[in-house]
C-alpha cells in the first residue's frame, strides 16, 4: 500500500501537538515497553552509529541511548514533530549526541555503510514505498550492521484477534479523533496497520531488500512484532 508523501506529512503536522499523549494513551503505556525491547534486540552488538528512520518525536532515539552509542541521526519527514523532538532532546542534554532532521526514508542522504545500526519504529508502515525504503536502510549500514523494525501487528489467536480489531477498527479511531480534533489520522492508523505486510511477508520483505538472519519477535499477543536482520 503505497501512501503519498504529502499526504502522510500533513496528517502527522496536524497531530504532531498530541502525538505522544494519544500514543501512550491509546497502547496503555505498553509502547514503552515495546521500544525497550527492540532496543535490547540492537544492543547485542553495541553499535556506535545509529539511524532511526521516521523518528517522529524521537521516543525510539532517546530509548536508543541505553545502548550508548556515540551517535544517533533521526529523519523524518514532518518538521513539527521533528521540533517536539529536539525539544525532548535538548531537557535530557543529549543535543551534542542526537540530531534530528528532516528526511525521507526512500531518499537517505547518507553514504554507504555510514551506521552500525538503522531502526524504524511505526514508521515503515508510513513509507511511500516500502521496498524502497528498507533497502536505502541496507545501503547505509556497514556490512554486519543490524536492522530493528517495530511495527504494529495483527493478533492471530481467537479470541483476542477479534477484540483487538474491534478495538483498532472502532474504538481506537473515535478516541484518537476526539483528542486530536483530526477525523483522518486516526482513522489512517487503522487502515495502515490492516494493509502492512506483518509476519512471514515482511520478513521476506527485508530479504528482498539485502537482509538476512532474519527474526521476528511478537508482542503483547500479537499487537506489535520487533523484526530484525543483518546486512
Amino acid at each position: 500500500m503505497l501512501m503519498e508523501k504529502a499526504y502522510v506529512r500533513s496528517l502527522f503536522d496536524g497531530i504532531a501537538y498530541r502525538y505522544d499523549l494519544l500514543n501512550h494513551l491509546l497502547s496503555g503505556g505498553i509502547d514503552l515497553y515495546w521500544r525497550r525491547a527492540a532496543v535490547q534486540l540492537m544492543t547485542e552488538e553495541r553499535p556506535e552509529r545509529i539511524l532511526d528512520v521516521a523518528t517522529g518525536t524521537a521516543d525510539f532515539a532517546i530509548a536508543a541511548m541505553r545502548s550508548g552509542p556515540k551517535s544517533i541521526i533521526g529523519v523524518d519527514i514532518s518538521e513539527p514533530m521533528l521540533e517536539i523532538g529536539r525539544r525532548k532532546v535538548a531537557r535530557r542534554g543529549w543535543t551534542d549526541r542526537i540530531r534530528l532532521e528532516t528526511g525521507e526514508a526512500e531518499a537517505l542522504a547518507f553514504p554507504d555503510a555510514s551506521f552500525d545500526a538503522a531502526i524504524v519504529a511505526f514508521g515503515a508502515r508510513n513509507f511511500e514505498d516500502l521496498d524502497k525504503g528498507l533497502s536505502e536502510m541496507c545501503r547505509v549500514l556497514r556490512p554486519g550492521g543490524r536492522i530493528v523494525v517495530l511495527e504494529f501487528s495483527r493478533p492471530r489467536r481467537f479470541p483476542f484477534r477479534q477484540l483487538y480489531l474491534f478495538y483498532f477498527r472502532n474504538v481506537l479511531p473515535l478516541i484518537g479523533r476526539f483528542i486530536s480534533r483530526d477525523r483522518q489520522a486516526y482513522q489512517y492508523l487503522p487502515d495502515t496497520v490492516m494493509s502492512f505486510p506483518d509476519g512471514a511477508d515482511f520478513l521476506m520483505r527485508l530479504g528482498r531488500a539485502g537482509f538476512s538472519s532474519l527474526r521476528e519477535r511478537r508482542l503483547t499477543a500479537g499487537i506489535a512484532t520487533i523484526y530484525t536482520g543483518v546486512k
